[in-house]
């Protein structure tokens, strides 16, 4: 056996980059109520008492985007300038024109969902591993939880003097065996950083981390004598949010997905409809993999798809099991998800139910290994599965 170290981080859902991602997604979804074929590529920025929106966005009907930008801040929690921001006297400027028409004409005018091509060139990536029963990665998991439990606290009272802004990070040991299999088996480092009050000393929030997020959300068996736990490490964190920082949508792209396991492609998700194979295809991808580890397949699944404007067919499948894979070859694998998944465009955004306006709520805490998403439901592969071990068997 050999250990070695990896960290994951997460940020809180009034971290500035979150809050931009967050407003980006609740534009989305406003105008999927209204046309849930609205085209929207929808980016934000934020800074002291400012937030511009910007990008470009074609539907039937209307959106007032200036009252969706304050109602998202302030359901973050920020609604005094003291905290960084507030919702209701923040400036607001509202940049959006319409899509190319060439891009519409060239992806979807006209076309059935068969045949509805990308949105854009690009190559994503879907990632899953039996590490946790999310299939995520168990250092990621943590961090993403322990960012959640900070908000939660802050909102029910336990916490009151927390302020919106916080990021966490954590760092796994994990033991890897001589046939490659990968196993977490404590956490080394625990580090929180969370926007207080100046009323909340800075033991006091040490203690309430402590004593309300980390114990209650990492099991003691992954905890140790030697665990380390660094809490507020630089010290007070009374100016956060967009006063401390600028910030941007997109900019999050490893928390949003696997915490820097497996790989990412060139975009990020939020303020993207799912015409945009940059969201869709990274959903679809997430579902391969998560479905491939949970069958049994493998214990750990890296899925590639790549794409072309306007062509609906991928132009290439990859996976990688990290030597984890039932069979001699991962080119199994990708025979099984030529065979049982469809990654057209059009046929991810009906087989996902991608037209609801469900985004808003990917825009926090992660995109993925949270209940009640399309994309975390496996297809049932054992079937196959059992086709091919008596293959094997004859064989």
């Amino acid at each position: 056996m050999s250990r070695f170290l990896f960290t994951s981080e997460s940020v809180t859902e009034g971290h500035p980059d979150k809050l931009c991602d967050q407003v980006s997604d609740a534009i989305l979804d406003a105008c999927l109520r209204v046309d849930p074929r609205a085209k929207v590529a929808c980016e934000a920025c934020t800074k002291t008492q400012f937030v511009m929106v910007f990008g470009e966005i074609t539907m039937t009907g209307s959106v007032d985007y200036e009252k969706v930008v304050r109602e998202t801040v302030l359901a973050i929690g920020y609604d005094d300038v003291s905290k960084g921001m507030d919702g209701r006297t923040m400036e607001v400027k509202v940049e959006i024109e319409e899509q190319s028409p060439e891009i519409a004409a060239g992806v979807h005018v006209n076309r059935v969902a068969a045949d509805v091509g990308a949105g854009d060139q690009g190559h994503v990536f879907g990632f899953a591993c039996d590490e946790t029963p999310q299939y995520m990665p168990m250092s990621h998991s943590i961090a993403q939880r322990l960012a959640h439990r900070l908000s939660v606290i802050r909102k029910d009272g336990t916490a009151p003097l927390l302020r919106p802004d916080g990021k966490t990070q954590v760092t796994m040991e994990y033991e890897k065996s001589a046939d490659g299999a990968i196993k977490p088996v404590r956490v080394h480092t625990v580090v929180v950083s969370a926007q207080h009050d100046p009323r909340l000393g800075l033991e006091e929030l040490r203690s309430i981390v402590l004593d309300q997020v980390v114990k209650p959300i990492i099991p003691e068996t992954l905890l140790s004598p030697e665990t380390r736990y660094l809490i507020n490490p630089c010290g007070l964190f009374t100016v956060g949010g967009p006063h401390g920082d600028a910030g941007l949508t997109g900019r999050k792209i490893i928390v949003d997905t696997y915490g820097g396991w497996g790989s990412h492609g060139g975009g990020a998700f939020s303020g993207k409809d799912s015409t945009k194979v940059d969201r869709s295809a990274a959903y679809m991808a997430r579902h391969v993999a998560k479905s491939l580890v949970a069958n049994g397949y493998c214990k750990r699944c890296l899925v590639q798809i790549s794409y072309a404007i306007g062509v609906a067919q991928p132009l290439s499948v990859y996976v990688n099991t990290f030597n984890s894979c039932l069979y001699t070859s991962d080119a199994v694998l990708e025979d099984v998800v030529h065979k049982h998944f469809d990654l057209r465009p059009g046929k991810i955004v009906e087989y996902l139910r991608l037209l609801s306006p469900v985004f808003l709520q990917t825009a926090a805490y992660g995109h993925f290994g949270r209940d009640g998403f399309a994309w975390e439901n496996t297809r049932d592969l054992s079937e196959e599965l059992c086709l091919r071990r008596l293959h094997l068997g004859r064989a």
